[in-house]
Formats: C-alpha cells, sequence, structure tokens
C-alpha cells in the first residue's frame, strides 16, 4: 500500500469524522431550539439590561441554569436574525417556553408592564399618594410641590386639580412618575378636547375647563351611573336659570383640612372661594378628577326639569322640580320624618 492510499484514507476518515460530528452537533442543536427551557411552574422575571450582548445574555442564562449550552443560543440568535435585535427591560419567563420563543420575545420588547390605576373622583392630593406607594414607579417628585410638578410637566400657571384622566395605566419598568403623570395628563386633555367637540348645544358653559369643573362636582354627588346625566341637567338648568349649585362637596373641597367628616350648617355659611351655597356658579376649579362617563354627562345632559336632589339614604337620590317637593324630601331622607312624596318619575 503506498503512502497517496494511505493519506486518501486518512482524509476520508477526516471527513466522515467532521462529517459525523456536524450531524452530531445539528441534531444537538436542533433538539436544543426545540426542548423548553429550564423553568420552574412559577416562572422567572429575568431582566436584560441595556446593551446587553447576545453572548452576554447566552451566558448568564448558563450561569443561571436556564439553559446548558450558550453557544447553541447565540447561532440560534443569529440563524433568526435576532442577534442585534434584543430589548432592554423586565421579561416574564415562563414555563414550555423555547429558547427560540424566548428570543422572539426579547426582541419584540414584550416586557412585563405593571399598573397603576387612577380613581374616579380621587383628588390630586389622593391621586399623588398613589402614585407615591407603588414601587413599580421610578419616584423623581419627591418634595415637589404642585406648581413646581406643573411646571415640570410643561404646564406652569395651571392648577393640577381634575387635569388627570382616571384609568389603569400599565407601564414597563423604568417608567418615572413624571412620565406616568404627562400620559394621564395628555389623555385627560385629549378626551376633553373630543367630548368637548360633541358637546349638545346651547350649555351654559364656555370653555372645556368650565366642563371639567363640573363634571368634577357631578363625580363627587354620585357613585350611580345612570344618576350622572340627571345630576347633571339639574346643575345645568341652575346655571342657565342664575340659581346657585348650592352642592355639598364643593365645600368640602374648599374646607380642606378642616374638613372632619362632618358637614354643619355653619360650614355651609363659611364663605370660600368653592362655597356654591354663597357665590354664584362654577368654583374657581375642579375638585376631583372627574371620569369620562361624568364628563359626557355634563356635554350631555339630562333634559329633564328637576332643579334640587337629595341623598334617598339607598346610595342614590330623589330629584324634585319644586323647592317644596325638596323640602318634603329633605324632611323624609335626611330628617327621617313621614311625609308623603309624589311617586318617582323619569326627571
Amino acid at each position: 500500500m503506498n503512502w497517496k492510499r494511505l493519506l486518501g484514507y486518512a482524509l476520508v476518515s477526516i471527513v466522515i469524522g467532521v462529517l459525523i460530528t456536524v450531524a452530531v452537533l445539528l441534531g444537538h442543536y436542533q433538539d436544543f431550539r426545540k426542548t423548553p427551557l429550564n423553568i420552574s411552574e412559577s416562572g422567572v422575571i429575568y431582566e436584560v439590561a441595556a446593551g446587553t450582548s447576545l453572548k452576554q445574555l447566552a451566558y448568564d442564562l448558563q450561569r443561571r441554569g436556564i439553559t446548558g449550552h450558550p453557544h447553541y443560543l447565540v447561532w440560534l440568535g443569529r440563524e433568526l436574525d435576532l442577534a442585534h435585535r434584543l430589548q432592554a427591560g423586565e421579561y416574564e419567563i415562563t414555563p414550555g417556553m423555547t429558547p427560540e420563543d424566548l428570543l422572539r420575545k426579547l426582541a419584540g420588547g414584550e416586557v412585563i408592564q405593571h399598573a397603576i390605576t387612577l380613581i374616579e373622583g380621587q383628588t390630586f392630593k389622593e391621586m399623588l399618594a398613589v402614585i407615591t406607594a407603588s414601587g413599580d414607579i421610578v419616584h423623581t417628585l419627591d418634595g415637589v410641590d404642585s406648581e413646581e410638578l406643573m411646571v415640570r410637566l410643561g404646564h406652569e400657571g395651571e392648577y393640577p386639580e381634575g387635569r388627570f384622566l382616571p384609568d389603569t395605566y400599565h407601564f414597563p419598568q423604568g417608567t418615572t412618575d413624571l412620565a406616568f403623570l404627562t400620559r394621564a395628563y395628555n389623555a385627560m386633555e385629549h378626551h376633553l378636547a373630543e367630548e368637548w367637540a360633541a358637546r349638545e348645544e346651547g350649555l351654559p358653559l364656555n370653555t372645556p375647563y368650565e366642563a371639567l369643573t363640573l363634571a368634577s362636582i357631578v363625580e363627587k354627588e354620585t357613585a350611580v351611573a345612570g344618576e350622572r346625566p340627571v345630576i347633571a341637567g339639574v346643575f345645568i338648568r341652575r346655571l342657565k336659570k342664575g340659581m346657585r349649585l348650592q352642592t355639598d362637596p364643593t365645600v368640602i373641597y374648599g374646607l380642606g383640612d378642616r374638613f372632619d367628616g362632618n358637614l354643619r350648617a355653619s360650614d355651609l355659611r363659611s364663605d370660600t372661594p368653592y362655597n356654591t351655597y354663597t357665590r354664584d356658579g362654577l368654583p374657581p376649579t375642579p375638585i376631583a378628577m372627574p371620569g369620562a362617563a361624568s364628563i359626557h354627562a355634563v356635554l350631555h345632559p339630562d333634559n329633564g326639569d328637576t332643579l334640587f336632589f337629595v341623598a334617598n339614604g339607598n346610595g342614590g337620590h330623589y330629584f324634585s322640580r319644586t323647592l317644596k317637593e325638596h323640602e318634603l324630601a329633605v324632611k323624609k331622607f335626611q330628617l327621617g320624618q313621614s311625609v308623603s312624596l309624589p311617586p318617582a318619575s323619569t326627571r
């Protein structure tokens, strides 16, 4: 046997060995991309830092025991053209997720969304307390007063009460309180502008801000959805007739920290800019965050003829057309006297 033939056999053996090795590696690689990651039943919250490379990701996942073949993950990312598309953020890795699933999730920026709910009827102070208490948001406004806060929002000189739309807002990790408030402010601006453009004609409201102010009063007066347009109608008719609104929530707002939970007759006589028993028209600003339904009610009020209402003790109100009827309702529902009232009707 000559040396050339031996060399040929050796080369063939090497090639065969290489092909076998490649075939084995490809088989392992294909198994890797289809095999679920090593995740507990409860899943894993995994954070990708800004600037993390695919290789860094792969070896970190190996270190945590989530995957055992970092080089395979690098190959997979390159094959899928996702190697340079990974996005920073907080991700949930769930049971059954494969390496390909994970890479596509990271490349798609499917980060965990946190949430804060702003509730209808909250005051600005109460809203800030909710945001401050959240551990899911980056706090940058600690110690900042309301005037400076509005400056940072880009709305210097505006009073903040009522200017943020109540809703549940979802946001990714790293969102600041300022960014959150900007979003809620813009949401209210957009919603109010749309509602104002579609308002009914003939309303005694000159600006969207006046509508916002009245909507905040309606919001504080009732939690019954069907009553909002009825109460709005009462206030609209009173404004048209030049009657004072005479609504307790504005008085309470004007009392501020002096209000101890018990509204007294002396409070109704104590004049403040928000006392609608002593002053004509609307108060100078909203008194809370009105929801979308209250804003709509004010701009599309009930067209009945009632001018008065009083809490009926069941969470709703009794509406009256005349002062005499209203006085009877007050005796019945607030003083507990046995009096006869006209049957309830659409008012």
